[in-house]
Formats: C-alpha cells, sequence, structure tokens
C-alpha cells in the first residue's frame, strides 16, 4: 500500500505541470479568439461582425468539452480492453479431464503422495512434496503461518485444480478418475466468507440437496442452530435474502451455509476458517452446529484461532508449502516448535485490552 501511494503521488506530480498547461490552454481559446477577433475587424465592428464573434465566443467552449470527451474516452477504452481480456481468459481456460465412469468408494480416508502444486504464472511452488495421510473419521487441522498452503491443500482435495506432481487419492482412488459429480457429492465445504444467492433460505439450503423435502431442509436448519434466524423474518424460511433490505449477518450467513451443508450430508467436510466472521454470540452457535455436522465424518479444519482445532485428532503444521510438524495439541506443545509459538502468541493476542 505504501509503495503504490508513493507511485500513485509521483505519477500526478509528474502529470501536473503538462495538464495544467492542457486545462489553462484549452479553457483560454475564447479569450484569444475575442483578441484576435478584434484585432482582423479592423476597426470595422459592425453587427455582423460582432454577431459572428459571440457566437464563436459561446460554441468554442462546447468544442473544448468536446475534446475532454474524447481523451476520456480513450482511458474508458482501455478500461473495456482490460475488461474484456479478464473475461477471455475464463473463457479460454480449459476444463479439467473429466472421468467418466463412477468409481466404487468404500471409505472417506484421504491420502497426499507427495504432491506438489504450483498456481499458473507464479514464481514458486505453493507445495512441496506433501505425503499425509487422513483416516475415515479422522478429525484434522491445517494450521500454520497465511500463506503456508493450508487452504490450498484443501482446494486440491475437492479437486478445484490439478496437482503438478503426486497424487491425491480418496479411498484408494485418484481424485482424478473420479467424475466431477461423485466427487462434489462426496466432499462438503463451508468456506470463511460463506455466499447466500438472492433466493428463499429454503432454496439456499437446498442447494445441498435438491431433491429434500422441505421437512429435511427444517430438520438441517434446526441441527444448523438457524431456528433464531428463520423466526426473525415474518415469512420465515420462504424469507428471501438480499430483497427489500432483508439480509443475515456474517455468523447468520454461516450457520445457514452449515445448514446447507449437513443437508449435502457428504462423508468429508472441509472447515475453511469457517468461525472467522462471527461474533462470539454467533460463533457458540457455529460450534454448536460444527458438533453436530462433523459426526461420523471426516473432518478437516483450517483454522487460525487455534482454540478451535485444539481437540483435533491429529494437527499438520504447514509453513511455506511443506508440512513442518505433525501431532495433536498436546504433542505439538511440548515439541515447543512452531505450533508451540503460534499457541503462544495466540494466548497472548486472548488477553489483549483496549483501556482500562
Amino acid at each position: 500500500i505504501e509503495k503504490y501511494k508513493k507511485w500513485v503521488i509521483a505519477y500526478t506530480k509528474e502529470l501536473r505541470l503538462p495538464m495544467t498547461f492542457y486545462t489553462t490552454i484549452i479553457n483560454a481559446v475564447f479569450a484569444v479568439l475575442i483578441g484576435a477577433g478584434f484585432m482582423l475587424a479592423g476597426g470595422n465592428y459592425d453587427n455582423k461582425f460582432l454577431l459572428n464573434l459571440l457566437f464563436y465566443i459561446i460554441i468554442t467552449p462546447i468544442i473544448t468539452v468536446t475534446l475532454s470527451k474524447i481523451m476520456y474516452s480513450s482511458e474508458n477504452e482501455m478500461i473495456v480492453e482490460d475488461a474484456i481480456k479478464r473475461i477471455e481468459s475464463i473463457l479460454e481456460r480449459k476444463p479439467l479431464p473429466e472421468a467418466k465412469e463412477e468409481k466404487k468408494i468404500s471409505k472417506a480416508s484421504i491420502k497426499f503422495d507427495n504432491v506438489t502444486f504450483r498456481y499458473e504464472d507464479a514464481g514458486k511452488n505453493a507445495l512441496n512434496n506433501v505425503r499425509l495421510e487422513i483416516k475415515e473419521g479422522e478429525h484434522v487441522a491445517f494450521v500454520g503461518p497465511s500463506g503456508g498452503g493450508k487452504t490450498t491443500l484443501a482446494s486440491l482435495i475437492a479437486r478445484f485444480f490439478d496437482t503438478t506432481e503426486g497424487a491425491i487419492t480418496i479411498g484408494g482412488v485418484n481424485v482424478k478418475d473420479i467424475p466431477t459429480k461423485q466427487l462434489m457429492s462426496m466432499v462438503s465445504f463451508v468456506f470463511q466468507d460463506s455466499k447466500l444467492l438472492k433466493i428463499s433460505i429454503l432454496d439456499n439450503v437446498k442447494m445441498g440437496k435438491k431433491d429434500a423435502t422441505r421437512e429435511e431442509v427444517m430438520e438441517a436448519l434446526k441441527n444448523a442452530q438457524c431456528e433464531d434466524i428463520i423466526e426473525k423474518f415474518p415469512n420465515g424460511v420462504d424469507t428471501v435474502i438480499g430483497s427489500k433490505g432483508t439480509y443475515v449477518s456474517g455468523g447468520e450467513a454461516q450457520r445457514l451455509s452449515i445448514a446447507r451443508a449437513m443437508l449435502k450430508d457428504a462423508p468429508i467436510l472441509i472447515l475453511d476458517e469457517a468461525t472467522a466472521f462471527a461474533d462470539p454470540d454467533n460463533e457458540t452457535k457455529v460450534q454448536q452446529a460444527f458438533s453436530q455436522l462433523s459426526k461420523g465424518k471426516t473432518v478437516i479444519m483450517i483454522a487460525h484461532r487455534l482454540s478451535s482445532v485444539v481437540d483435533a485428532d491429529k494437527t499438520f503444521v504447514l509453513k511455506d508449502g511443506e508440512i513442518v510438524e505433525v501431532g495433536t495439541h498436546k504433542e505439538l506443545v511440548e515439541k515447543d516448535g512452531l505450533y508451540a509459538h503460534m499457541w503462544n502468541e495466540y494466548n497472548k493476542s486472548v488477553k489483549w485490552k483496549v483501556g482500562a
């Protein structure tokens, strides 16, 4: 931000002088026109001359305004060209190869076998030679400094991208060999910034299972601690989100997303900073919803708030795209490594107070 600020100020100062000259000259043409008109008239100031002079004095500023619009239109053209290029870059993206036949997958276990991944046009790898195994029904956590590769690791499970090297398997089957529809039925995501569409609460939740009955949706909403959200709207579950000032808070949107994931009932659940935007009251309800949602599932939690993952069966600590530590909360604290340092810093931050 500081570098951008310096660049903008320097760029503005560089253009200040030519812009001042341009503005002055373009707006002073009518003054030059008056002087030139009287000089060329040679003292013959009849009505015809005065009418002509008055006409050009009035019309000249319109010409200058038009010139300014032409100048700004070139800027708008560059903006449009940039927007079109970005749209084309998406449309030109090649889809990932699609498997045709459904695979028989009996277990919701996950294995990363020497996985390396680099984003397109990136200068370095986001992940390097990652090897890990998550057993069926196990609750694990990915923690570490920002940019360490936590979300990338989770995204590869759902095959949002393909690995650069190595393989990821679910129940012993490579995710590249699982059709997208089958893979999506096996994995549920709850993101830190949950999005709701401008449709009813009922239809938003039904996105998890389109053929669900109203009773199934209501049960999912109840288990996700969403009853207070439904009760505050006159139309209840049929309330359209985003219409006529009808909105929900970040924590409430999170709970509705959890209800959607509950309805989907996928065997693998990925929680990516799922309590990041929740206030204390909402966080308590979100945690209660998670305890319901996580039963009998393979769960991967990505968190900076370490208190939310202390009960995980196993915690993987990532730094610079590599797993640097693995163990339970107690084991990692006793190791006195990166996790222990993060835990100590987290506990210090919890005690921060503003004012007396």
